[in-house]
């Protein structure tokens, strides 16, 4: 999996640093994360898994460009990215997504939603988006006869429909998501969906225990994550090195994600902090502090969400 996720961000971006538009890199690099969907999966469940997913990426790709061509009001971007957190939650359940949840959803929207973009960048985000797609999904292919892997799963890919306690779980991401987005764009400004994804990871553990785990882990992992990213920014690396990091640490945060959630951090948030400096360069100190600050935020709302929502919830089983 590890090396699969390297190759489907890898040669993306290579190529894009062959045309000189690592400026588009951001699409690319949310296009390939159709790659990380259904490892656990037969062929047939992994491809349909991965095609549902890329889809609502893309989506929300297109979400995000339009808030940010149209020039909506921040406060309103903050609130559309909500939305699209909540419907992908349950899109999540539904096709019983792994990694489940609607993280790489809101973080796509809100990158996108943050760029300095024209009408232009629609056809930027199908195009480039849209090949790294269907690059991810022929090494998808490639790899599963290579490996002979099996060709269906053993549980049904799809549920009926989505149940009461999946529509509470969408209900409370919709709701952290929201209230960290507001929060980012008071406290820090800059950056504020850095916030809103720290909440979706914050929420996105089982139960309430989960969710707390989880959220120490993202805050505890982006804090070093921080320091190694300061490191790599301030060598200043070139383009290609850069792009050459960003694939290692695509392929660490793979072979850690699904083991230890803090140690993917390390990998992660380097990675995130590199795909916005090659899309938009900014000077590295408010890239860094905005990272730190936002998760802080995020993490908190969104723990706090949790609680009470775990609360509520004991209280109407009573």
């Amino acid at each position: 999996m590890a090396i699969r996720a390297a190759v489907c961000v890898g040669v993306p971006l290579l190529v894009l640093w062959g045309l000189d538009r690592l400026d588009l890199s951001v699409f690319a690099s949310f296009g390939a994360f159709a790659a990380l969907y259904g490892r656990f999966e037969g062929f047939r469940d992994r491809l349909l898994m991965q095609i549902s997913a890329a889809a609502v990426v893309l989506a929300s790709m297109l979400i995000g460009t339009s808030l940010a061509v149209f020039g909506l009001p921040l406060i309103v971007r903050v609130v559309v990215l909500a939305a699209v957190a909540a419907l992908v939650t349950l899109i999540s359940h539904v096709f019983r997504w792994h990694p489940p949840g609607a993280l790489f959803a809101v973080f796509a929207g809100g990158a996108t939603a943050t760029l300095p973009v024209d009408a232009s960048a629609f056809i930027d985000v199908l195009v480039v988006g849209g090949a790294s797609v269907a690059f991810s999904l022929a090494v998808t292919v490639v790899m599963a006869f290579v490996g002979r892997t099996p060709w269906r799963s053993e549980s049904p890919l799809v549920r009926a429909v989505a149940d009461r306690q999946a529509g509470a779980v969408a209900l409370t991401v919709g709701i952290g998501v929201l209230l960290a987005g507001i929060a980012g764009l008071l406290i820090v400004g800059s950056h504020w969906y850095w916030a809103m994804v720290g909440a979706v990871a914050a929420l996105g553990g089982a139960h309430v225990n989960a969710r707390i785990i989880r959220g120490l882990q993202r805050l505890i992992g982006t804090v070093l994550g921080v320091f190694i990213a300061a490191g790599l920014l301030a060598l200043d690396l070139p383009p290609i090195v850069t792009v050459l990091v960003a694939v290692l640490c695509q392929a660490g945060a793979e072979m850690f994600v699904s083991r230890n959630y803090g140690i993917a951090m390390l990998f992660i948030t380097p990675l995130a902090l590199l795909m916005i400096e090659m899309a938009v360069p900014v000077e590295p100190e408010q890239l860094l502090s905005d990272r730190l600050l936002d998760t802080v935020v995020g993490v908190l709302v969104g723990t706090l969400v949790a609680v009470v929502s775990a609360g509520f919830r004991r209280r109407s089983l009573r």
